[in-house]
């Protein structure tokens, strides 16, 4: 026979909640059907037990497909008051809640069957049993509602006429009715017929379970569904390998009909490792590829002037000679020092300097380079450069110079300096070698130099008078001679007498005896432009012949 099946919607929930379950969230994996009974696989009579014995009839027929099938069948429409029952053998619920019955089924149209009675139906009911064990007889349970429990009234989509027939079209039915919680270890399906037409065509018995799946990087493992329609089994999920929990334990929620719902929190793929296959497997890193942190982005490729080690790197390794400093990010290129100063020039103003430059050639590839000054003094006369004193002056700074200029001043006269300008940048105190540096030398001019603070009297005579005295502390340069000059104190400075020494020993001849006299000793440098120091002391000439010193 031809057949075609028509699928109902699980009744139970209303269209608003249908809707709102829908926007909640949709299920990705279907339901897992674990198959209890199937009336189809049998490859024999199905040996079900009927009550009374004038009521259901097992015969052969076929499915919508033309497979040949075990069904039962009734048809006492003419007689009324009809109780007709049909029990199914003991079925094993292995560990399920909730039980799902899909029945396939035809019924005939009461108006298509001439002269029949008003209590013809189109319709029957669906009862359950439980028991712990296979005991029930063709007289126990009673074949009533109680102890029975009525699943629920099943009513045919479509029913078939004497036409249909002649036309060996047959309309089969499909509905599917669940019920639950069961807790024993097994039950008895019954139909009850109470004056139909009909055949039940095929009869599965099955329970749902929510898969195993991996969802938000983590696997939750096949759960089976809760005992009623609306149950949620809370099932805790296990981070994928190389995984780890983000936010909240993660879990997912089973619903009644074996679909996965509510997710709350989720794993991500450790540092060194990304997730690939829609999230389901966290790979490592291949080599040249790294990932520092926890999260959903891709791994990536080393910066220039970097490596990894190995697989699954969080981080790649500078090369020899490439640096990163701690606040660089990792996907940062590796840097390397600067190169030296360009084109330095230097402006000597007597005892101050001013040094500018052009910035390195290559700055190593950051932005961050700075300079630093390093002065050292050549002009101490003791075989080697030294580091200058805390005295020098340096406008803006000596060290972290942004711009390329500095301004040196209280540097000693007269005296050799090399300067090194040295460029820096983040990376170069991790280089185990000296900064890049360019170095200049300068001397400073010549000056003044500094007073005689001594002058002793080597000798004396009637009319004369032998001086000597001190070098000057800082001499600020070639000293050329000395210059003496010397006037009677009662008289004015414009009749003075001048001699002049290339040492510092001088004779002063032709004095009176008995006079006072103003002395001035002034030195003469190399540098013209220096003004000269001097020195006055007075000699008093005695009541002998020869002069006194006083000062």
């Amino acid at each position: 026979m031809n057949a075609l099946s028509s699928h109902s919607p699980v009744p139970g929930t209303t269209l608003i909640m249908d809707i709102l379950y829908f926007l909640w969230i949709l299920p990705t994996v279907w339901a897992v059907e674990e198959v209890l009974m199937d009336s189809t696989t049998a490859t024999a009579e199905l040996g079900w037990t009927i009550y009374p014995s004038q009521g259901w009839e097992e015969v052969s027929g076929y499915d919508e497909n033309m497979n040949t099938i075990r069904t039962y069948q009734v048809c006492n429409v003419f007689n009324s008051s009809q109780n007709n029952w049909v029990r199914t053998k003991y079925i094993r619920r292995r560990g399920a809640q909730r039980i799902h019955v899909q029945m396939k089924f035809s019924v005939r149209d009461c108006s298509s069957i001439p002269n029949v009675p008003g209590s013809c139906k189109e319709t029957f009911n669906l009862y359950y049993y439980e028991s712990d064990s296979d005991t029930a007889t063709k007289l126990s349970p009673p074949w009533m509602e109680n102890p029975w429990v009525k699943v629920d009234t099943i009513a045919a989509d479509e029913s078939f006429s004497q036409v249909d027939l002649g036309g060996r079209i047959m309309k089969i039915n499909s509905e599917v009715r669940s019920f639950g919680p069961v807790s024993r270890s097994g039950f008895y399906l019954a139909f009850q017929d109470y004056g139909a037409c009909m055949s039940i065509i095929a009869v599965r018995v099955f329970y749902r379970k929510c898969p195993r799946v991996t969802q938000n990087g983590a696997i939750f493992p096949e759960t089976l569904s809760g005992a009623e329609s609306t149950s949620l089994v809370a099932a805790r999920g296990v981070c994928v390998p190389n995984g780890e929990e983000v936010d909240v334990p993660i879990k997912l929620y089973c619903n009644g009909e074996g679909e996965w719902m509510v997710p709350i929190g989720r794993c991500m793929c450790k540092a060194g490792y990304e997730s690939v296959e829609n999230g389901t497997v966290c790979r490592a890193c291949i080599s040249g590829f790294f990932k520092a942190a926890q999260g959903v982005l891709s791994c990536l490729q080393c910066p220039i002037n970097s490596r990894t080690t190995s697989e699954g790197a969080t981080n790649c390794v500078c090369r020899s000679g490439y640096y990163r400093t701690d606040s660089d990010p990792q996907q940062m290129p590796c840097t390397t020092v600067p190169s030296a100063p360009q084109n330095v020039i230097s402006i000597v103003n007597e005892t101050s300097l001013r040094l500018e430059w052009s910035p390195p050639q290559e700055g190593g590839g950051r932005e961050d380079v700075v300079y630093n000054i390093i002065c050292k003094s050549c002009g101490s006369g003791r075989g080697g450069c030294t580091r200058c004193g805390d005295n020098v002056q340096f406008v803006p700074r000596q060290l972290g110079l942004t711009d390329s200029r500095v301004h040196i001043s209280d540097l000693l006269a007269h005296t050799q300096y090399t300067f090194e300008i040295q460029t820096v940048n983040g990376v170069s105190d991790q280089s185990p070698y000296s900064p890049q540096h360019t170095s200049v030398n300068i001397t400073t001019n010549q000056a003044a130099p500094s007073a005689v603070s001594i002058i002793h009297q080597v000798s004396r005579a009637p009319d004369s008078i032998t001086l000597s005295w001190s070098q000057p502390d800082q001499p600020n340069g070639v000293i050329l001679d000395y210059e003496l000059q010397y006037y009677e104190k009662n008289q004015a400075e414009l009749n003075s007498s001048l001699t002049r020494s290339q040492t510092n020993t001088a004779v002063v001849r032709s004095l009176k005896a008995g006079t006072i006299y103003v002395f001035q000793r002034n030195i003469t440098p190399v540098s013209r432009r220096s003004s000269p120091s001097s020195s006055v002391l007075l000699l008093q000439g005695s009541s002998s012949s020869l002069p006194s010193l006083s000062s």
